[in-house]
């Protein structure tokens, strides 16, 4: 994908569904930041959301904001997975910047569990504009309860 914004450039924004990408269904909290797209590639999932103007901060670059609430979701999505469908609360996320993203790009979030134990799973993502890195994130989740 282009490195420049779409608005910008004239570039349609990208379409996840005509790319082979599902809709999250989400309810709540989640709602208000979706559309959430989720894809699988063997083992790995991946989680993806198109930058709308609601995402944006006074700047007109994505709001941080989004970027901590799309790796909590897609890790716990992540964890969720790797569990057999175990119900988790974040009780630890890390975030760092890289990049700024702009209106109209794609974000793809590619999750990986650290490691596992009876109470408490340990996840990593980097998050991806392209080949362009622009988040790096570490978190934990407790383990709550049964599927």
């Amino acid at each position: 994908m282009n490195d420049k914004p779409a608005a910008d450039n004239k570039m349609p924004a990208f379409d996840p569904a005509g790319a082979g990408w599902e809709e999250v269904k989400t309810v709540g909290f989640g709602e208000l930041t979706g559309p959430l797209w989720r894809r699988g590639e063997g083992a790995r999932l991946r989680f993806g959301f198109v930058v709308a103007p609601k995402h944006l901060n006074r700047a007109g670059n994505l709001h941080g904001a989004m970027l901590m609430t799309f790796a909590d979701q897609a890790m716990a999505m992540t964890g969720r997975e790797a569990t057999g469908g175990k119900r988790h609360a974040t009780m630890e996320l890390n975030i760092q910047f890289i990049e700024t993203v702009h209106l109209g790009e794609f974000v793809e979030a590619q999750c990986e569990v650290v490691r596992t134990t009876r109470s408490v799973v340990f996840l990593h993502t980097k998050m991806y504009v392209g080949e362009r890195v622009v988040v790096s994130a570490n978190g934990i989740w407790k383990l709550i309860g049964q599927p």
